[in-house]
Parts: structure tokens; C-alpha cells; sequence
């Protein structure tokens, strides 16, 4: 069952061309609810799923869920009062340490982020963060590579959820089991970019406890017939605001108690 939509088909696949062409050719659009007026956040959903939908037919494999717009400055920053979220492919998980072209991405900006593993699927509605701390497996540092297909990030939720969750990829840490020794809550989210501290973070940020934010999206996940997978992963929300990176730069996300995850942008 999914969430019925307003706009009609072809408008939705025409919307879905739009993004799945902008990320191809790195060439941004104007925002797709100027375009389409009527879109509404069901409509952005079914874009969203329609380019998903149409990847995994070329062969990429889903891993992950993303969740963006958890804390209060990332809501700032894109003048939006919810959370969103979005899918993760095997061709967007980037290895630790690694140098990748920024002309892979339109306007990439890095984010720090703990990631949670499951053993266990999470299907809501009635998920509780209970219910997120019994199903995960492990956490991880994680450096999130936030892109808009949207021309100069001028986007409203709507045109952000349609266009994934605004995704790029992601850099992981290493696993650490998920113990009760592991304060999620209290834990200090430091983000670099050429070995200087850009902005820092506290993982209450992130709906109060970033367990809550994947209990959040299980539930959010509902309407549409879909449960969190073991064995797949979820980017929780980000600690801090996200910064802008270019060609020569240097990101590194570090998180007290996890560790530290880098990238390169060439």
C-alpha cells in the first residue's frame, strides 16, 4: 500500500526523468515544486521511488535508508520543519579514507552522522526506540555526502524528498557492537574540513537520541509496505549543519566513543 498521489503518472515519471538526468550529467534543475505546483509530499515520495525503482533495474542493490532533516540546524538550513528520508545504493557507499572527483556530485556538502546495523527488520508503525536498540547490531561513525540536484540548494521539503533525501553518498566507520555501554545521546560529533574544526555537535541533536530518528522512519516507512532489512543500514540524521566542499578539500567526521571516517574531494 502506498500513500495515494495527486499529481498524475505521467507528470511523476516526467519529474523523476528531470532528477534522474540532473544527477547523470551534474547539471542541476529549478525546483520541481515550481514546475509542478500541485506536488505534494506524497507525489515527492513516488518520484523518489520511481528513480529507485529504475537504478536497482541497472543493478545497483539497496543497503541503507537515510534520514535527513533530524536536527534543528539542518532544518534551519533548508527552512523546513520535518524530518525526510531516503534510499542508499551499493554504488553510493564510498570506502574510508578514499578520493573521490568532486565532479561526481553538483554541490556536495559533508555531515557527520552515526549509522545503526540491524540483525533484526524493524517494521512500524509502533516502532520504539526499545524496539531500534533491540533490533541493531552495531554502530558506526559515518560521513555523509549531502548533494542537490536542485539548483543552488533552493528547494523545499517536497523538492528535497523527491530528490532522495538531497543523497550523494556515504563514508562508514568501523562496526561497534551497540552495548548499553554506547551513549548515543551524549556523544560529540566533531566535523573537519582541511584539519579544522568546522562545526560540532551532540547526538541529542538528532531527535533527542538518534535511535529515535531510525524508530522515526520505521514508522515513517509504514505507509508505504516497507520494513528496515537485517543486515541493511540507516544514516541517522546529522550532528551538525552541513558544509559545502570543493576540489583539494580534506572532510573527516569523528564521533566520541566510535571514531573517525575521511574522505578526499579531487
Amino acid at each position: 500500500m502506498t500513500n495515494p498521489t495527486r499529481l498524475p503518472a505521467a507528470s511523476l515519471g516526467e519529474a523523476a526523468d528531470l532528477l534522474f538526468t540532473a544527477d547523470a550529467d551534474r547539471r542541476p534543475i529549478g525546483p520541481l515544486t515550481e514546475r509542478y505546483p500541485g506536488l505534494d509530499l506524497a507525489d515527492a515520495y513516488a518520484v523518489q521511488q520511481l528513480n529507485m525503482t529504475r537504478r536497482l533495474g541497472n543493478g545497483a542493490r539497496l543497503v541503507g535508508h537515510k534520514i535527513g532533516l533530524t536536527s534543528e540546524p539542518m532544518q534551519t538550513l533548508l527552512g523546513v520543519d520535518e524530518p525526510d528520508f531516503g534510499y542508499i545504493l551499493d554504488d553510493m557507499v564510498v570506502a574510508d579514507g578514499a578520493a573521490v572527483p568532486r565532479s561526481r556530485f553538483c554541490a556536495p556538502r559533508v555531515e557527520p552522522e552515526v549509522a545503526f546495523l540491524l540483525r533484526d527488520p524493524l517494521r512500524g508503525p509502533g516502532v520504539t526506540v526499545a524496539d531500534v536498540r533491540a533490533a541493531t547490531e552495531a554502530v558506526a561513525v559515518a560521513l555523509e555526502i549531502v548533494d542537490s540536484r536542485i539548483a543552488d540548494w533552493k528547494l523545499t521539503l517536497h523538492d528535497t524528498v523527491a530528490d532522495n533525501a538531497s543523497s550523494g553518498a556515504v563514508v562508514l566507520g568501523e562496526w561497534i557492537a551497540f552495548t548499553d555501554d554506547v551513549d548515543l545521546i551524549n556523544a560529540r560529533a566533531s566535523l573537519r574540513l582541511n584539519g579544522t574544526e568546522v562545526d560540532s555537535g551532540v547526538g541529542s541533536a538528532v531527535l533527542g537520541d538518534p535511535a529515535a530518528a531510525v524508530a522515526w522512519l520505521a514508522n515513517a516507512l509504514a505507509p508505504f509496505g516497507t520494513e528496515i532489512l537485517p543486515g541493511q543500514f540507516i544514516m541517522s540524521g546529522s550532528f551538525t549543519t552541513a558544509a559545502f566542499v570543493h576540489p583539494g578539500d580534506g572532510a573527516s567526521a569523528a564521533i566520541s566513543g566510535l571514531g573517525t571516517v575521511s574522505l578526499t574531494f579531487t
